[in-house]
């Protein structure tokens, strides 16, 4: 079983029925931190990312930019899944993992005799994670258990949308795929506490990861709120804290923090107006809340005045929580962002070198993480066929005439 040597996760394998970004996020870390990873896919189209734009175009070759940057370090097989013979390779190759990670739509394995509690009669230290909108573990399903979601849905019935933008705008999203992606990593972590549990107990699980949970989780300050203050927050309108916002500089924008009355004083110090410390009307958080037309204009002032980096200087210099507001290019250019490999180059054979994210975090007695380019369609499909599953050229070529598995640049 081929792996990255002294990887965390070298020598497990992990099987991804995944498609979008929930769960190839989800095995992409898993990939990073050494895992074998066998993403299957439907033969023909492959996984939807792989024909979403933006793409990467050299020499007449495209690649989904999106697809690329969560299916790096895995194996791609083609697999027909709608097919007996085809269930017949799954059953075979999900005997011989550790993992499988499942984002499609909830009940469609279990409907062809594919899930977890037929699976595990097979394996019975098989972990699967199943990653869905609104949970699929019995004991915790609820009314909405059944129905698809993307991500912005997780959003606004987390609480999340109702939290961004301004008051008198409609809600917002926030970046694209953040439900998504944050799910990916609480699956992730889900399948790491399963993986712990089975050198304990010898026996696998279900890991449930529900898109809906995870952001009413990563929305657990409104949730603490509401329920010691019976509070609810609104959009644009903060009660207990302030500063907390962006300014407009001479040439860019800068984000600060103010979450007492120390950080407080030397924001006053700093812009030029010491007296605000002992001013009643910004006395403590609640007091600056209720008084933002009076002091919103005084810092607005000074930070129009500044350029964006001599304030954040200034700022940090004197103990202000701050940064600038980055886009891409900022961050492609930013020392720290260097200094720490916060981006990876992954050269594909096809397009060239691209550089992505890297998954977090460093560790410090492991190697630096694969950087292997995502699979074209199919590729690994005779690999995994013939060299894990024993399969004879003779019935790889059955098996490839009759549709159930593609063969990359052997059709």
């Amino acid at each position: 079983m081929s792996a990255t040597p002294d990887r965390p996760l070298a020598g497990i394998r992990v099987v991804g029925l995944e498609q979008y970004m929930a769960g190839p996020y989800c095995t992409m870390l898993l990939a990073d931190a050494g895992a074998e990873v066998i993403k299957i896919e439907r033969p023909g189209p492959g996984d939807p990312r792989r024909s979403m734009p933006p793409f990467a175009e050299k020499d007449g070759h495209r690649k989904a930019a999106g697809f690329m940057a969560y299916n790096r370090n895995k194996k791609s097989l083609a697999l027909n899944l709608r097919d007996p013979k085809g269930h017949e390779v799954f059953k075979r190759l999900v005997g011989t993992a550790d993992v499988v990670v499942e984002n499609l739509r909830p009940g469609s394995m279990a409907k062809q005799g594919l899930g977890f509690d037929d699976m595990r009669q097979l394996n019975p230290r098989l972990i699967w994670s199943v990653i869905s909108g609104f949970g699929q573990l019995e004991g915790y399903r609820g009314p909405y258990s059944d129905r698809p979601a993307f991500d912005i849905v997780a959003e606004a019935m987390g609480g999340i949308m109702h939290m961004v933008g301004f008051a008198d705008k409609p809600p917002s999203w926030t970046i694209y795929g953040m439900a998504d992606i944050y799910s990916g990593q609480i699956a992730a972590y889900g399948v790491m506490q399963a993986l712990f549990m089975r050198e304990r107990t010898g026996t696998g699980q279900l890991v449930d990861s529900s898109m809906f949970d995870n952001m009413i989780a990563l929305n657990e300050a409104q949730m603490a709120l509401y329920s010691v203050a019976g509070q609810v927050n609104s959009r644009g309108r903060p009660k207990n804290a302030w500063p907390r916002d962006a300014y407009e500089c001479a040439d860019g924008w800068v984000a600060i923090n103010v979450p007492d009355n120390i950080i407080w004083g030397r924001l006053a110090e700093t812009i030029g107006h010491p007296e605000l410390k002992d001013d009643e009307r910004a006395k403590d958080g609640t007091a600056r809340c209720q008084n933002i037309a009076f002091l919103q204009p005084l810092l607005a002032d000074w930070f129009k005045a500044q350029a964006r980096d001599a304030a954040v200087g200034a700022l940090n210099a004197a103990g202000v929580p701050c940064g600038p507001v980055y886009d891409a290019e900022d961050i492609f250019n930013d020392p720290q962002v260097q200094a720490r490999g916060a981006l990876v180059e992954i050269d594909d054979p096809a397009v060239g070198p691209i550089k992505f994210a890297r998954s977090a975090p460093h560790l410090s007695a492991a190697p630096e993480i694969p950087k292997v380019a995502a699979p074209e369609l199919g590729q690994h499909s005779r690999e995994v066929l013939s060299e894990m599953l024993d399969y004879s050229d003779a019935e790889v070529a059955e098996l490839a005439e009759a549709g159930v598995v593609e063969l990359a640049g052997e059709a």
